[in-house]
C-alpha cells in the first residue's frame, strides 16, 4: 500500500464505529427545551467545555465574530421574560382561532427555570472591515455564528445540558438590557441546565404543530425541485429510508 492510500485509510479510520453512533446520537436526539429544567446548577467545568465547543465552529475568513454573554442575575432573567411575554402576545395577533389559543398555551421558553441564560451576538467589526469571503456575502458573518450555536447545541446535549433557543424576543430589548454596543447584534438567546428528560420528540411535532418533512422531500438534484435524476438513482433510493443512528 503506498503512502497515498495509507493516508485515505488512517482519515477514514479517525473515528471508531463507537465515536460515529455517538456523533450522530448527539444530533438525533438533539431537542429545543422549553421545560423540565432542574435545579441542579451547571459545573463550570462542563459549561467551559460547551463554551469551548462554540467557540470551535467554523467561520468566515477565521473571523470568529461571535460573542457569548452568560446570566444567572434574576433581576435580568425578569426584564427578558417580560419581552418574551409581550413579544408572544403580539405575534399571535398573527393567527386565528383555534391555532391561537393552540399557540397560547404552548410552553415556548424557560427563561426564569434554567440556571443560566446565555445570548450569543455577531460583531460585524471583529478584525476590521475586511474578512475573506464576506464581501460577496455579508451574511455569511452571521452564518458563522449560527455555526457556533450549532456546535454549542450539540455539545450540550452531549454533557446532557439541555438547551432551548427563545426567538420570541425583543432584539432591542436584548440590547437596551445587555448594554450590547450599537454595532453587535444579539443573535439567539438560549436557556441552559439539566433536564428531567430529554424528549424523543420535538414538542411541535408532538403536539402536532408542524410535521416532520421527510428528507426525500427536501433534497433536489441539479435544479431546484429536480427529485427524479438518473445520475442519481442509488442515493435517491437511500433517502426515502429513515436513517437509524443506534
Amino acid at each position: 500500500m503506498n503512502k497515498k492510500k495509507e493516508g485515505v485509510k488512517k482519515l477514514t479510520d479517525d473515528f471508531s464505529e463507537e465515536e460515529k453512533r455517538g456523533f450522530y446520537k448527539a444530533i438525533y436526539s438533539r431537542r429545543d427545551v422549553r421545560s423540565h429544567f432542574t435545579s441542579k446548577p451547571i459545573e463550570d467545568d462542563v459549561l467551559s467545555k460547551i463554551l469551548h465547543a462554540a467557540h470551535h465552529a467554523p467561520s468566515v475568513g477565521f473571523s470568529q465574530p461571535w460573542n457569548f454573554i452568560l446570566i444567572k442575575d434574576s433581576e435580568t432573567k425578569k426584564k427578558i421574560k417580560e419581552s418574551f411575554e409581550e413579544e408572544k402576545n403580539h405575534s399571535s395577533q398573527l393567527v386565528e382561532e383555534p391555532k391561537r389559543s393552540k399557540y397560547l398555551s404552548f410552553k415556548l421558553e424557560g427563561i426564569l427555570e434554567s440556571p443560566v441564560n446565555l445570548c450569543v451576538t455577531y460583531d460585524p467589526t471583529k478584525f476590521g472591515p475586511f474578512v475573506i469571503g464576506r464581501t460577496s456575502i455579508p451574511e455569511a458573518g452571521l452564518y458563522s455564528v449560527c455555526c457556533a450555536i450549532q456546535n454549542l447545541w450539540l455539545s450540550a446535549r452531549t454533557e446532557g445540558v439541555g438547551l432551548g433557543w427563545v426567538s420570541i424576543l425583543s432584539n432591542k430589548i436584548l440590547k437596551d438590557v445587555l448594554s450590547l454596543p450599537g454595532h453587535v447584534v444579539p443573535v439567539a438567546y438560549l436557556c441552559l441546565g439539566y433536564v428531567d428528560d430529554f424528549a424523543e420528540k420535538p414538542d411541535l411535532e408532538t403536539a402536532g404543530w408542524l410535521p416532520r418533512l421527510e428528507l426525500k422531500d427536501v433534497v433536489f438534484f441539479e435544479k431546484w425541485d429536480d427529485k427524479e435524476n438518473e445520475t442519481w438513482n442509488n442515493i435517491q433510493e437511500l433517502i426515502k429510508d429513515n436513517f437509524d443512528y443506534a
